[in-house]
């Protein structure tokens, strides 16, 4: 009996947070579609992938090959970019952006994978004091409408006030469109799956 009991508080708890998350405004009049429960509603936790589920091993960024030329990812091949609105090493992405754009986190040192210049690669203390990983300076972040390895569904998005792009391996925002039609490929807005 105490079981149902604590199983139904948790589905409840669970159902007011995706109701609380339900939409973000991307700054051009369009709102985010609901969240999958896949991503976490308010991002991953240090060392722990998008979906907040524990990452093996140490955070890591790394190198990955798709329709826009090599750029950044993380240990599980999830894009991650920068956000324009970020000037330094500070990051700007606090609140709803944090939900749709969540930080990648970390606890201990992020770890270089092959193609990354690990001379780039920093971390900066976010507002709660947690450490968010830095590349060249920028702070990284995924998008909460990219589902799979490989998705780029971010890309170019005009969100919480300023552009997000992905990063090459030199540190550099790489601002070509996503191409459309193609899986995994952006459309410029930050609903997710469009």
């Amino acid at each position: 009996m105490r079981h149902t009991a604590r199983t139904a508080a948790t589905a409840a708890a669970v159902a007011l947070l995706a109701a609380a998350v339900g939409g973000c405004s991307n700054g051009g009049g369009k709102t985010t579609a609901s969240p999958s429960p896949t991503p976490s509603a308010t991002g991953p936790k240090a060392g722990a992938s998008p979906s907040g589920s524990p990452a093996a091993g140490a955070v890591s960024v790394q190198v990955r090959s798709g329709r826009l030329g090599t750029i950044l990812v993380d240990g599980q091949g999830r894009t991650l970019y920068l956000f324009v609105a970020d000037k330094g090493r500070t990051s700007t992405c606090y609140g709803d952006c944090a939900k749709a754009w969540p930080p990648l986190l970390v606890t201990g040192t992020p770890q270089a994978g092959d193609g990354v210049r690990r001379e780039l690669l920093g971390t900066t203390t976010r507002r709660d004091g947690t450490k968010e990983v830095t590349y060249n300076g920028h702070p990284l972040y995924y998008f909460i409408g990219d589902r799979h390895p490989g998705d780029i569904h971010g890309q170019g998005s005009n969100d919480s006030g300023a552009k997000w792009w992905v990063l090459d391996p030199s540190g550099k925002e790489i601002t070509k469109p996503a191409p459309t039609g193609s899986p995994g490929a952006g459309t410029g807005s930050a609903t997710p799956g469009s």
